[in-house]
């Protein structure tokens, strides 16, 4: 990823800079499947080391404007993109980007657990072979399974149960292991507690709360009270336009659009 960019471009919500660092930053994204668009001149900076979090009602272009951070959308046949999305300064859609790179650094958790029918061992190993490590095999799934909480409760297991075996909850976490095997930067997280019951899902948040002091996260979820509890900033979407976004505190408390303030008070969505 080589291809710089004009500093002169400009990009949305500059105050926000003075709390941190922006890692992603979208600038001007449309986006397409097919004749319908479901992005429209979305610009957002992402904060290192911030969770935030992307609310809004089903439809809304959430998750297609969370997998345009790592270019997931180029799986789907016939979405087209316009505008540029940053990645430290870089354009990661320019011609010269590898998106097998991209998306090593910038790693993707989806709604559904999906661990592959490996051993627990062999599910967190994966992305590391594939990436062509060469290193102590056993010390990064250890160190991974460690950052995911989920090492005291399969060491003895590791060879012995696939991720099948394991609880919903536990899946997940195995999931963000793999994620977090091949030292990503920043870890996009599509509802990845709406499969999890309360148990699993306090885990899982009390996990982002502890690895955003390494990594920069990206949740979309349907749950207010969870973006409320677990983000630093909000995004809040509808009909594919970023209507606001800013501390969260501010947008569950005193938003600045009328929109945002019937969505979070339940008058719509």
């Amino acid at each position: 990823m080589n291809k710089t960019l004009d500093a002169s471009v400009t990009f949305v919500s500059p105050d926000l800079r003075t709390n941190g660092e922006p890692v992603l930053r979208a600038q001007d994204v449309h986006l397409w499947y097919g004749q319908q668009q479901a992005l429209h001149n979305v610009s957002i900076d992402i904060l290192k080391h911030k969770i935030t979090a992307i609310i809004g009602p089903s439809g809304c272009g959430k998750s297609t404007l969370l997998r345009c951070f790592n270019r997931m959308n180029e799986l789907i046949t016939g979405v087209r993109v316009q505008g540029q999305v940053l990645f430290h300064d870089e354009n990661i859609y320019a011609p010269n980007v590898d998106s097998v790179e991209v998306r090593r650094r910038i790693g993707m958790v989806f709604q559904k657990p999906n661990p592959f029918p490996k051993s627990i061992y062999e599910n967190v190993a994966f992305g590391l072979r594939i990436n062509g490590f060469r290193g102590e095999l056993d010390d990064h799934v250890e160190r991974a399974l460690r950052k995911a909480a989920l090492w005291d409760e399969v060491k003895e297991s590791l060879h012995k149960k696939t991720g099948y075996d394991l609880s919903g909850g536990q899946q997940q976490r195995l999931c963000i292991a793999r994620a977090l095997a091949v030292d990503p930067e920043v870890i996009l997280m599509d509802e990845p507690c709406s499969a999890l019951d309360p148990i699993a899902t306090a885990k899982i948040e009390d996990l982002l709360l502890e690895i955003k002091a390494n990594y920069t996260v990206v949740i979309v979820t349907h749950n207010m009270q969870q973006a409320a509890r677990v983000s630093d900033y909000t995004a809040f979407m509808h009909l594919g336009k970023l209507v606001e976004y800013g501390l969260t505190k501010k947008i569950f408390e005193n938003p600045d659009k009328q929109e945002t303030e019937d969505y979070i008070t339940g008058k719509f969505g």
